[in-house]
């Protein structure tokens, strides 16, 4: 990966990341994520093969979602719960105390 390309905050918009958080694997990744931590790719551990799982992962960060880091040959994502916060105030609090209460994607874990 060279350089992944990030929204600027003000260019993130509502439909893309609704859009991008209707699949339960994305808004599973969200939850884990949001507990401020970075996390690199390899840690996280979701019930999809290794292409599938970067392809969620650069969905979230086309809409603005994550933001990702190379370092060497590995690469580190973190959730831009402050710009998102920002851009739409309350939409992820709501969103991940719904994904909580309905146990959306439960399954992604981070590898211990």
């Amino acid at each position: 990966m060279r350089d992944p390309r990030h929204p600027d905050p003000g260019d993130i918009t509502l439909t893309r990341v609704l859009a991008a958080l209707s699949d339960p694997i994305r808004l599973g990744l969200v939850r884990l994520l949001a507990d401020g931590q970075e996390r690199g790719w390899g840690e996280l551990r979701a019930p999809v093969g290794k292409s599938t799982l970067s392809h969620h992962l650069k969905v979230l960060r086309d809409a603005g979602i994550t933001r990702t880091r190379q370092e060497g040959t590995r690469c580190f994502v973190q959730l831009r719960r402050t710009d998102l916060d920002t851009r739409f105030p309350h939409l992820m609090a709501a969103l991940l105390s719904v994904a909580a209460a309905d146990g959306i994607g439960e399954d992604v874990t981070a590898a211990t």
